[in-house]
């Protein structure tokens, strides 16, 4: 097929070297003072998805992917989703062009059940019926890190991490950065971030506007449905003494988004003008305190979120409005209890309230508590922990988790992990339309294990991981009785990873993932999850000016658009290519093509998707 010339250099395998943290210092025999100065770790090398705090990613023995701020700016443009989607257990469903409705399914769980975060603030939209968050409203911009657990882990997250938890970092900068990029379908992205850093203190600004025409939502349509979006960020730190800083985050976005909808009198789908705004703020403000082999944390976020849904343009007022807010209290520590065992711990709180045009003001509170227990030695890392959570509509919750890695050799290791997670009842399904105060939460048991050769950010990287999920008491909206406990799912499979570093100037990449979800009530697959996804491609810097040239495979096997597997969305294959040349040592331009072979496909049935798109941009780093 045409795609095979990039699947061939790419199924490679890979494996770092890992640089240690400080510098160490011994006694010589002679009685000398020796130095021995060692490199700082890299930033991809170290998560908070484990524990909650900083560790090294080879200390966890659960499934845990990081992507740098190289990888995020290689794979160029606004559309968040082309970086996830190189990553295994993902897959990916958009409802139209680029700010449509966008859901993220991690080893086959629903899109609701995945935490995601932005600087520690969850941007969980708590007014939607089943809560989660829309991937379409956030752009990449100013985004430094992306970290992803696959798998259950509600010990340390809480609430929805049942199949895993996505965290993203804003980027910190010393100096000023921009962008600008025009292309397809006159799209245009521009981002800018100001900041400065200095000894115990530094801020960031960063802002970003996009627009675009986009295509028609409805796949069989002309109209285009746009998408324009204004986004601006804030955070900083200052040291107010040696061993205690204060930290604060803000985010504000304002999008609008055209869609298509069911008008008279056929109430088909076709082109309409209707159209929603999405407003959200979030911020956060914390303390970090460090003092030998304590650390401590204490901090209140803030998350909003106000949708409107318009027929026409010319509306002066929105047919439907929703309105969902939560405020967040959380104390955390990590103790150092000898050599070999640390304690990790946390309490936090959480009210949240929402509203809609036809709902009154609702509100809730959840609390909770977790202990987290941890062995580390040169070759084996263990942690085990305990969770208990308090919902004041259905009562006290106990969540469980264990994982370890075992050093096999050097750069292998063997990892394994077990993990239950939870989802309460959204606000929605309590009080809003159907709802039903009696529900319990949603639960899970997920299990996985493999070998790992080196890390993903590394030389030489490898790693095999078989995982299962069993979810029970999932919500569902039965006709026309309400919101009730009914569902039940299992998803399992195999992920591959695979790296390889030829040269400092070409790299190599692979993921790919088997996946069998299915709904254990009917026994059908579970909608928009393709059972086979496949994502490789190559990096190269060439001789010729510092020309650097890449290469993106996208291939995703058939799969059902809904729960009765009626409408099957066939597979598809998605090439991109893309380069980038810098013109001195400020500016670089770039540019990219995607889907190269111009390939018809649907993620969503009936819902349009790009075909072949070409775009340039100029980037500044002064």
């Amino acid at each position: 097929m045409k795609y095979l010339f990039l699947l061939g250099c790419s199924l490679t395998i890979a494996a770092p070297a890992m640089a240690q943290e400080v510098q160490e210092a011994g006694v010589a025999d002679d009685g000398s003072k020796v130095i021995i100065l060692t490199h700082p770790i890299r930033e991809d090398y170290i998560t908070v998805l484990g524990t909650g705090w900083r560790d090294r990613i080879v200390t966890s023995g659960q499934s845990i992917s990081i992507v740098g701020p190289d990888e995020i700016a290689a794979v160029q443009g606004p559309d968040l989703t082309r970086v996830l989607e190189r990553l295994p257990g993902v897959s990916l469903a958009r409802s139209g062009p680029l700010g449509s409705q966008t859901s993220l399914f991690v080893r086959g769980a629903n899109s609701q059940q995945v935490v995601v975060t932005l600087d520690g603030v969850r941007l969980a939209d708590v007014a939607a019926p089943s809560g989660g968050f829309d991937l379409g409203t956030l752009v990449p911009a100013g985004i430094g890190k992306i970290e992803l657990l696959r798998g259950s882990n509600s010990v340390v997250w809480g609430s929805d991490a049942i199949g895993g938890v996505l965290a993203l970092t804003s980027a910190g900068v010393d100096g000023v950065r921009g962008g600008i990029e025009y292309g397809a379908n006159d799209t245009l992205s521009a981002d800018l971030a100001l900041g400065t850093s200095s000894d115990g203190r530094g801020i960031t600004f960063i802002g970003s506007h996009v627009r675009s025409d986009g295509i028609s939502a409805y796949a069989g349509g002309t109209e285009p449905d746009g998408f324009r979006q204004w986004q601006g960020s804030l955070n900083g730190f200052v040291d107010l003494t040696s061993d205690l800083t204060l930290k604060a985050v803000a985010r504000y976005a304002d999008s609008r988004v055209e869609f298509d909808g069911f008008p008279p009198p056929s109430y088909s789908f076709a082109d309409t003008p209707e159209y929603q705004t999405t407003r959200q703020g979030s911020g956060r403000v914390w303390l970090d305190y460090t003092a030998g082999t304590t650390g401590l944390r204490l901090g209140l976020a803030y998350a909003d979120t106000q949708r409107d849904y318009s027929d026409a343009p010319a509306s002066t007022a929105p047919n439907f409005a929703t309105a969902g807010r939560s405020w967040r209290a959380d104390f955390g520590g990590k103790v150092d209890l000898s050599r070999d065992f640390t304690l990790n711990f946390g309490a936090d709180s959480e009210w949240t309230r929402f509203s809609t045009s036809f709902d009154a003001e609702k509100d809730a509170r959840l609390s909770s508590a977790h202990l987290l227990l941890g062995y580390g030695s040169e070759r084996v890392n263990l942690s085990a922990g305990l969770r208990i959570d308090d919902h004041d509509r259905f009562g006290t919750h106990w969540t469980f988790g264990a994982n370890g890695s075992v050093e096999l050799s050097e750069n292998l290791r063997l990892r394994a992990s077990y993990g239950e997670g939870f989802k309460a009842p959204t606000l929605y399904q309590l009080y809003g339309y159907g709802g039903n105060v009696a529900l319990r939460p949603e639960t899970s048991r997920a299990y996985d294990a493999g070998l790992e050769y080196g890390d993903r950010n590394g030389w030489r990287h490898l790693a095999v991981t078989l995982f299962r999920r069993d979810s029970r008491n999932l919500i569902d909206y039965v006709w026309p009785a309400g919101y009730f406990n009914t569902g039940r799912t299992r998803a399992e499979g195999i992920e591959v990873e695979a790296g390889w570093r030829l040269s400092e100037k070409l790299a190599l990449r692979a993921a790919y993932t088997h996946l069998k979800a299915t709904d254990r009530v009917t026994g059908k697959d579970l909608a928009r999850r393709p059972r086979d996804t496949l994502s490789a491609g190559f990096d190269l810097e060439t001789p010729l000016g510092g020309l650097k040239l890449g290469a993106d495979l996208r291939v995703a096997g058939s799969s059902f658009d809904d729960r009765g597997n009626f409408t099957r969305l066939a597979g598809y294959e998605v090439v991109t290519l893309r380069a980038s040349l810098p013109l001195g040592e400020r500016l670089e331009l770039y540019g990219r093509v995607e889907n190269l072979f111009d390939e018809a496909y649907q993620t969503v049935a009936g819902y349009g998707t790009y075909g072949r798109s070409a775009y340039v941009g100029l980037r500044l780093k002064l």
